[in-house]
């Protein structure tokens, strides 16, 4: 546990979530099956909800960790290690990512100033989208040290691209190491460079299944989980189970002190020589959150590609005012 100056206690056990919506809810139930907490608190605007999900939480927990669930104020998350954040406004279809901006950085206005006064010393897990656009949002308007702000970034797009590849050639996609990167949304990219099945590059590993149409099937590939968000929320109105599950694996790699390496957004600063913008690049996180942003290879193709996502991020952020 950690002291802060205010006398309060950060208890790594303990976890917040900001939001009870279709995300918040199904990530609370995922990180209550982790067993790493033994402490959940739920808010909400609406106050019912985070009630009705707070007790309906609660009820399967003689099957499972003794932990403690309710839903509070923002006073009640002062000593939380975590600090999860879903509220916002549903992707629509056909809306992309970033038309979500400006309702929800406006969303983002009400809330972060509300964490700033508690003095809280955990750190912030930002989940709602534009994921990087809301990571510096928070960021700027919390005043928090760089490394305990994180967004749950290309966390999902990877294992996205780890699924579509672990069917494609028919192995356990535990197995395929690649990433996706950039922003979370239209202009991400996949490092076809670095990716690899238990260290054979995925170039040979596709010949050794029969498959030799190498450009043609990463750009089918990389389509199909780039505009995979898009096809679930078509289909059933919002994508909840995957981001659920990518929050759980961020908060273990927080609360047991991993060291793990996964492609968060963070603030950037002169890496890839890119400065004062949140996107994701494979970094170190542990309990400390943001320990070291990992310099990757990247072909020149690339590295281009990356700089264009970034410029379509710096775009949205120069028509925002976040003072």
């Amino acid at each position: 546990m950690i002291e802060s100056e205010d006398m309060y206690m950060v208890n790594i056990q303990k976890v917040a979530v900001i939001g009870c919506g279709f995300v918040g809810a199904t990530s609370a139930f995922s990180l209550i099956q982790s067993g790493m907490f033994s402490e959940m608190v739920l808010i909400d605007a609406n106050q019912d909800k985070a009630i009705g999900e707070a007790m309906d939480l609660s009820h399967g927990s003689a099957y499972s960790t003794p932990m403690k669930i309710y839903a509070g104020q923002y006073d009640d998350i002062v000593d939380a290690g975590l600090i999860v954040i879903t509220a916002g406004a549903n992707q629509k279809p056909n809306e992309t990512r970033l038309d979500l901006v400006k309702k929800n950085v406006a969303i983002f206005k009400s809330i972060i100033p509300e964490i700033k006064k508690r003095n809280c010393e955990g750190i912030l897990l930002i989940v709602s989208n534009p994921v990087d656009i809301l990571t510096y949002v928070t960021l700027k308007l919390s005043g928090f040290p760089a490394h305990r702000v994180i967004g749950s970034g290309t966390v999902l797009d990877t294992a996205r691209l780890k699924y579509v590849l672990g069917e494609h050639l028919q192995v356990d996609s535990r197995n395929v190491h690649a990433y996706i990167i950039g922003e979370h949304g239209d202009s991400e990219l996949a490092v076809w460079s670095g990716a690899q099945v238990s260290g054979i590059h995925i170039n040979h590993f596709c010949e050794l299944r029969g498959h030799f149409q190498h450009q043609e099937a990463m750009e089918k590939l990389y389509r199909e989980v780039r505009d995979s968000a898009y096809e679930i929320i078509k289909r059933k109105g919002a994508t909840y189970y995957g981001v659920g599950v990518a929050v759980r694996r961020i908060a273990e790699a927080i609360v047991k002190d991993e060291h793990a390496v996964l492609p968060v957004s963070s603030l950037m600063n002169g890496e890839f020589g890119l400065e004062d913008i949140c996107l994701s690049i494979p970094t170190v996180v542990g309990q400390n959150g943001v320990e070291m942003v990992v310099d990757i290879f990247l072909n020149n193709e690339e590295n281009e590609k990356l700089q264009s996502s970034a410029k379509a991020l710096k775009d949205v952020l120069d028509s925002l005012d976040l003072k």
